[in-house]
């Protein structure tokens, strides 16, 4: 029992150790946005320059968190090289689906702030109409970091490769075909996932509402 034991530890490790350097590197990339959306749509209401170019950087990161999707890949190859399905079941499919479902997650909240930044503004007609274009960027987004291997930072470092990239590369039938079916896989993962966290955001509130009525009416009495 021991050495079973011994050799399962260690395939675990190995599994690990050989995912857990770019699932951070990833999952980290991926939360950038969120912290930016943050500061940006939750503050003050400031668009100076510094804000203008936060926005840029925000929306530079922001196809990291939907890449994520994509690291699927990964978990095929994996899955052929692991030959035991305790270990595909019980540690590679749930860190797996912690890293990808966590950077959608990202994503969403992103795009929430986003949204309610615009509300906040009066512009609520135009929610629907940003998601859908930030989808869109996004999805070009993953195509050139999945597919031509750009980085976030090369729209800075090495931004005439990048634009020669998207004439040269991204405009033919079957890069569009794989961007499309990017954005309506995002789209669609984003509607689910919005409605989600925002029924559990408003169940909590409804929560606290209630308890504070009721510590409230224990005042009256």
């Amino acid at each position: 029992m021991k050495p079973e034991l011994t050799n399962l530890t260690f395939s675990i490790w190995d599994i690990l150790r050989m995912n857990l350097g770019w699932m951070i590197w990833n999952s980290f990339l991926a939360w950038i946005p969120l912290g930016l959306s943050v500061w940006l749509f939750r503050g003050k209401p400031n668009r100076s320059l510094i804000w203008w170019l936060g926005l840029l950087v925000f929306y530079g990161f922001l196809p990291n968190a939907p890449y994520l999707l994509t690291d699927v890949i990964h978990l095929i190859d994996d899955i052929r090289a692991v030959q035991s399905v305790w270990l595909i079941t019980l540690v590679l499919i749930p860190v797996y689906s912690i890293v990808i479902l966590s950077g959608f997650g990202a994503y969403t909240l992103s795009l929430i702030n986003l949204g309610y930044y615009l509300q906040r503004n009066g512009k609520s007609e135009w929610v629907a109409w940003v998601e859908l274009l930030t989808h869109a960027l996004c999805a070009i987004g993953v195509y050139l970091g999945r597919f031509l291997r750009f980085n976030t930072w090369d729209f800075i470092t090495d931004p005439n490769a990048l634009a020669a990239s998207l004439i040269d590369d991204v405009l033919g039938k079957v890069p569009l075909l794989i961007i499309g079916v990017t954005f309506v896989v995002i789209s669609i993962l984003y509607w689910i996932a919005k409605r989600i966290i925002l029924g559990v955001i408003e169940q909590r509130l409804a929560q606290v509402a209630s308890r504070k009525q009721g510590v409230d009416n224990g005042k009256k009495i």
